[in-house]
Order: C-alpha cells, then sequence, then structure tokens
C-alpha cells in the first residue's frame, strides 16, 4: 500500500514538475542566466566581440567619474521624483471618484482603464510627440486661450514634464487597485464617524487614508520599480534631448551595451542601478511599520 501510495505522488510530482516546466525554462534561461551574467561581466572589459577581461572595480570606479553618467542619474531621480507621487494622487482621486454610486459608473470605470493598456504602445508614443509639436493639438488649444505656443521638447524641463504626464496618463492599472481598496473600507466606519460630525475632509484622511495604506504601500512599490526602469517613452518621443534632459539610465545603459559595445560598461551600470531600486525598496519596507495599517492584525498606522 505504502508503496502504490509512493508511486502515485511521485506521479504527480512529476506531472506538476511538468506544467511548470515552461516558467522554470523561462526563469533560468531569459532572467536568472542573465542576472549571473551581468554581475559577472560587470567586472570586465567586454565589447561583444573578444572574450571578457577581467578589471576588477575598474568600471564601477570609471562610472563615478563620469559626468554623463552622473547626470543621467540625477534625470532619472527627478523624473522618479514627480511621476511616482503624481501617478499615485491622480490615481486615488480617479478611483475615489468611480467609487461613488454614479449612473453609467462601470462605462467610466472602462473609459479610464484604456490608458494602461495602450500606454506602452509605440504608437501611442509617437502620437504623444506630435500631440506636443510645436504646432501640435496642445499649443493650438493653448492658443485658443492665448497662451504662446510652448517649445515643449525645446527644453530640458518642458520635455520631461511630457514624459512624466505621459505615465502618469496611464493611471488605469494602479487606479483599478485603488479603486479595490476603497471597496473594502468597512461602512460603519464613516457612520460611526458622521455620528460624531466627521466632514468629507476628515473622513478622507482619518479613515479612508489609513485603512488603504496596504494598497498605497504596494502602489508606491511598483510605481517606484517601474519608474526607475523608464526607457520607451523618452527613446521614442525625446531620444533623450535636448541638453540630455530626458536622458534616463536605462537609456545610458542601452547606449553603452547597443552603440557603444560596452557591455561590461553597461553591465556596471545595471548592478548601480539594482542596487538604488533595492535600497529605495529596503527602505520604504523598513519604513511600513510606522505608516502602514493592517487591521486584521492590529498593525500601526
Amino acid at each position: 500500500m505504502k508503496s502504490t501510495a509512493k508511486k502515485k505522488f511521485n506521479k504527480k510530482n512529476y506531472i506538476g514538475l511538468l506544467y511548470i516546466m515552461p516558467w522554470l525554462i523561462g526563469f533560468l534561461v531569459f532572467t536568472l542566466y542573465p542576472i549571473i551574467a551581468s554581475f559577472y561581466l560587470s567586472f570586465t572589459d567586454y565589447n561583444l566581440m573578444d572574450a571578457p577581461t577581467w578589471i576588477g572595480f575598474g568600471n564601477f570606479t570609471k562610472l563615478f567619474g563620469n559626468r554623463q553618467f552622473l547626470k543621467a542619474l540625477g534625470v532619472t531621480a527627478k523624473y522618479v521624483v514627480l511621476v511616482v507621487p503624481l501617478k499615485l494622487a491622480f490615481s486615488l482621486f480617479v478611483a475615489f471618484i468611480l467609487n461613488m454610486n454614479i449612473k453609467g459608473i462601470n462605462f467610466f470605470r472602462t473609459a479610464y482603464y484604456i490608458p494602461s493598456i495602450l500606454g506602452s504602445n509605440v504608437a501611442i508614443a509617437i502620437l504623444w510627440k506630435f500631440l506636443f509639436a510645436t504646432d501640435g493639438l496642445v499649443n493650438q488649444v493653448l492658443g485658443v486661450v492665448g497662451v504662446d505656443p510652448i517649445s515643449w521638447f525645446g527644453q530640458a524641463t518642458p520635455a520631461l514634464f511630457t514624459i512624466v504626464l505621459l505615465r502618469v496618463w496611464e493611471f488605469g492599472s494602479t487606479m483599478v487597485i485603488f479603486l479595490s481598496a476603497l471597496k473594502e473600507v468597512p461602512g460603519d466606519l464613516y457612520e460611526a464617524a458622521a455620528v460624531d460630525g466627521s466632514g468629507p475632509w476628515r473622513n478622507f484622511f482619518q479613515i479612508t487614508i489609513p485603512m488603504i495604506t496596504p494598497i498605497i504601500f504596494f502602489n508606491f512599490i511598483m510605481q517606484l520599480v517601474s519608474a526607475f526602469q523608464e526607457f520607451n517613452a523618452p527613446y521614442l518621443i525625446t531620444s533623450g534631448d535636448p541638453q540630455k534632459g530626458t536622458y534616463l539610465l536605462p537609456m545610458l545603459i542601452y547606449d553603452n551595451t547597443f552603440k557603444h559595445y560596452k557591455m561590461g560598461y553597461a553591465s556596471a551600470m545595471s548592478w548601480i542601478l539594482f542596487i538604488i531600486v533595492m535600497a529605495f525598496t529596503l527602505i520604504t519596507f523598513n519604513s511600513s511599520k510606522y505608516w502602514v495599517y493592517y487591521s486584521d492584525n492590529g498593525g500601526e498606522e
């Protein structure tokens, strides 16, 4: 009996392993191997043609004396500081409105989600570039109200703003997660607050926000990681110009890899970016005990 049961158990294990084999192969080949390879290559001089030459920490020491790398790092930091809070705030604002009992609300929920589906599309990035061109639709609308045309791509700050605006426009996925969280807030909390004479603003900041802090925490982490990896929008819309004002670190990594054939140098940049993202993620996780409230286990606000 035990032998039969063991055979059945082993058979089930093999079947389960067979089902996850495509994912496992993909993870080993396209995720784990590139991570290990890039870590090794970051300590080498490798031009994609010749064999890698070990140079130790040479790439890393060279990086922090490179003005282009430091500028790209600064632009990336500015982009992250702008896009993450703006996207979270706008997503929560729209989710709060869509959580109301409004006629035809399902249509609006669908309509507001569509930009998230289309946002990463190359065609949308090109369309965005035409919208903000000197004679584009945005300047035409501004002209109607008497505002002179703005050279959106002629200066660093407006150009970066257009990239940030595109990513904020793709708020659908974040909004849906916020909307789900808002629906889970117990209604009796608002009823008790109403008895005490609490108004809408006080309810929002003292009930709604504390109750959805786990979702705020989740969305913040996801948007933070995504923002640090931004590539498509600045590459397609501005190509990093003007004055490298939209030249983010992932673009610098791409250029050093596929234009200058400095794979070892680019790998070192990738690991610096990984360390930065990991550091901010760990800081956020460690700080969460002071502001994230878990209602099921009596967590702290």
